[in-house]
């Protein structure tokens, strides 16, 4: 019985790790929006809109759920849209998280 604990405990520790290790890295997909947003945030992508730096978690947030559901956006929107579609729930969490320390 003992050894049923202890392996069931292991298990369950390797859970929460592979959960943990799994969670978005807000970071790790900003790298894809540093063409166009610069490394610190301060370019304005494409000559429009502004820029991201300084923004706060809840706009960030916002502006890219509004993307991903082409509620959102202006002039050169369709390509945020685009770049939007393939982010998670999590994702976007993780990266208006991230934006807002830039």
């Amino acid at each position: 019985m003992k050894t049923m604990l202890v392996a069931l405990s292991l298990c369950l520790s390797m859970c929460v790790c592979l959960a943990v290790a799994a969670a978005a890295d807000g970071k790790e997909l900003y790298a894809k929006c540093q063409g166009c947003h610069g490394a610190d945030g301060a370019k304005t992508p494409m000559g429009v809109g502004k820029p991201l730096k300084g923004m706060s978690e809840a706009d960030a947030a916002k502006a890219l759920a509004g993307y991903k559901t082409a509620t959102y956006g202006g002039e050169k929107k369709a390509i945020m849209e685009s770049q939007a579609k393939g982010l998670s729930d999590e994702d976007m969490k993780a990266l208006a998280k991230y934006i807002s320390t830039l």
